[in-house]
C-alpha cells in the first residue's frame, strides 16, 4: 500500500512523456503489452519468465499499435523497456513491482523508439 502514491504519480509522469513523443499508440501497446507479458510470465516462469514475457509482449504490442515505418524501432524500444522495467521493478518492489514497471518502461520505450524512427526514414 505504501507504494501505491508512488507508483501512481511516476505513472502519470511517464504517460506525459510518452504522449508527448507524438506516438501515442505505440507507447499505450508498448505499456499494456509488457503488463501483461508480465503476468503471464510470472505465472509461468518466476521472476526471469516474467522479464522474457514482458520484454516479447511489450516489443509485440509496440510494433502491432506503430505507424508503418516506425514498427521496428518502436518494437526495439518496447521490448528493451519492458525487460528492463520488470527487472528494476522487481528488485524495488517484487511482483507487483515487476508489473508496473514493465507496463512503464513499454510506454516509455515504445514512444520514444517509435519517435526516433522520424529521423530515419528512407526516399
Amino acid at each position: 500500500m505504501r507504494l501505491t502514491l508512488p507508483a501512481l504519480v511516476l505513472g502519470l509522469l511517464v504517460a506525459q512523456g510518452a504522449m508527448a513523443a507524438s506516438d501515442g499508440t505505440a507507447a499505450i501497446g508498448g505499456g499494456l503489452g509488457g503488463a501483461l507479458g508480465n503476468v503471464v510470465g510470472q505465472s509461468m516462469g518466476g521472476s526471469t519468465g516474467a522479464a522474457i514475457g514482458a520484454g516479447v509482449a511489450g516489443a509485440a504490442g509496440s510494433a502491432v499499435a506503430a505507424r508503418k515505418g516506425h514498427r521496428t524501432s518502436a518494437a526495439i524500444g518496447g521490448g528493451v523497456g519492458a525487460a528492463g522495467g520488470s527487472v528494476i521493478g522487481n528488485s524495488l518492489g517484487g511482483k507487483n513491482g515487476s508489473t508496473i514497471g514493465a507496463g512503464l518502461g513499454g510506454a516509455l520505450g515504445g514512444g520514444v523508439g517509435s519517435n526516433l524512427a522520424n529521423g530515419h526514414k528512407r526516399h
